[in-house]
């Protein structure tokens, strides 16, 4: 399957899937009420009734293939993010170096990804596209994630204090945080422990001498790369899997689930526009000292660039290109802040990856305290840090989020249809924020001495 169409192939995955499932919805009628209208489960072969019959199908079939999916994902989540944020870490290290350049780019990259969740978190608050479901739909969209949604209800009723939260992000023992993260099990933090432990555990790296350093930085490498084969594995059958997914929701709750996700899409979009629209001008406009209308008619391949690969990575040389030559900026400037971006400053990421995690708790009726929400707000910032700047990279780390906040991380498999193209307009606010970062750290900082004669 090519690679550039592969977007194409999901895109059709998910139309088909989701006419399918409201045919086949519509041709076994009206459910009953009760709860065998809702059971998932069917123990014995479909009976006569085609509503059974399609309750069998969707169980054994279509959501197990979805789920084969899910789990390859799942199954590299710790080590995946374990490595991406000490990498990241590793990178920004040079901050010892470049000094002021450094701690600019780290201090305006935590303020964007920070405006950029809570502005997401507040959308879907304002609007709460995950309760637009009659509340019997809603019973049967939460019965095909019965165990998981059950324990998330429980898990959100024991919510900690804030005080909890915060003292509870430095683990006593990494391992046993790792070993429990994604199924509640975790004595403390859980994965917020773990991302701390990996920020500790990369500031450390940067600490000692290079030579002695370079190997242990080579071996994180070599697991991240194998993490990362492993997901691009899981995303070669994920037009299936989306097909099957849309499926499987459509055929149980109808054409209104559509509609809910519509709601979903758009309070996302919402949050990227006012972030691209009204955030990233007031940046570059009081930090950056810069003409934003001449900066967007200055990025515009960058931008293109972006929607068309859905990938950071892949439009980084474009960006170096554009920052050197279009925004004249200083190169040393310009190749560290888009270089360290690329990976560390995802906040269409973090804003998509706190709108995703909100929405299914909406779905799936969980209540998410205060603290609870801080916890997603200081997850979804550090996670776009640790998010591979590749297609279907976010996935992995929204699976984090939603499990330690008590959302069923299977859950997921509701928006993997319209994430595909979410991703090409939260890639193309990252590499913007990229951009903006370069130049309100250049704005900052002295050029440097030009070489003796």
């Amino acid at each position: 399957m090519s690679g550039k169409r592969h977007h194409v192939y999901i895109a059709i995955g998910l139309i088909m899937g989701a006419a399918a499932g409201v045919a086949a919805d519509w041709i076994a009628g009206p459910a009953e009420s009760g709860p065998a209208a809702v059971s998932t489960q069917p123990s014995e072969a479909p009976g006569a009734s085609l509503r059974e019959g399609l309750h069998w199908f969707t169980y054994n079939v279509t959501d197990s293939v979805g789920k084969v999916f899910l789990r390859l994902i799942f199954m590299v989540v710790v080590p995946l993010v374990f490595c991406a944020l000490t990498l990241g870490v590793v990178e920004i290290g040079d901050i010892r170096r470049l000094g002021r350049i450094g701690v600019r780019t780290l201090g305006y990259t935590l303020v964007l990804s920070s405006i950029a969740v809570i502005l997401g978190v507040s959308l879907v608050n304002f609007f709460r596209p995950g309760e637009s479901l009659p509340p019997e739909q809603r019973d049967a969209l939460r019965a095909q994630y019965s165990g998981n949604a059950a324990q998330a209800v429980e898990h959100a009723k024991k919510a900690k204090s804030v005080r909890d939260t915060l003292l509870d992000i430095i683990p006593e023992n990494p391992l046993q945080e790792m070993v429990g993260a994604l199924d509640g099990s975790a004595k403390g933090g859980g994965m917020l422990a773990v991302m701390f432990f990996a920020l500790v555990f990369g500031a450390a790296i940067t600490l000692i001498p290079n030579e002695r350093a370079r190997p242990l930085v080579d071996c994180i490498q070599a697991v991240f790369d194998v993490c990362m084969v492993v997901i691009g594995m899981a995303m070669r059958i994920a037009p299936v899997a989306v097909a099957c997914l849309v499926f499987s929701v459509t055929a149980r709750v109808g054409a209104d689930v559509l509609k809910m996700l519509l709601g979903f899409a758009l309070t996302a979009l919402a949050g990227m526009a006012v972030q691209i629209g009204v955030i990233y001008p007031l940046m570059l406009k009081t930090l950056g000292r810069t003409s934003p209308g001449r900066f967007f008619r200055d990025i515009s391949d960058v931008m293109v660039t972006a929607f068309a690969t859905s990938s950071s990575n892949a439009t980084l040389p474009t960006s170096l290109r554009c920052a050197e030559q279009d925004l004249k900026l200083p190169k040393e400037i310009g190749h560290f802040v888009l270089t360290v971006g690329a990976t560390g400053n995802q906040n269409g990421t973090a804003l998509y990856e706190g709108v995703v995690v909100l929405f299914l708790a909406q779905v799936f009726g969980v209540e998410l305290s205060f603290a609870q929400q801080l916890m997603v707000v200081l997850m979804s910032v550090l996670a776009g840090v640790g998010t591979a700047g590749v297609p279907g990279g976010s996935l992995p780390l929204i699976a984090v989020v939603c499990s330690s906040v008590g959302v069923p991380a299977d859950g997921i498999g509701i928006i993997l249809g319209i994430d595909r193209i979410l991703d090409m307009v939260r890639t193309v606010l990252n590499v913007v924020g990229d951009l903006v970062l370069a130049v309100c750290v250049s704005k900052g900082v002295r050029p440097a001495p030009a070489p003796a004669m």
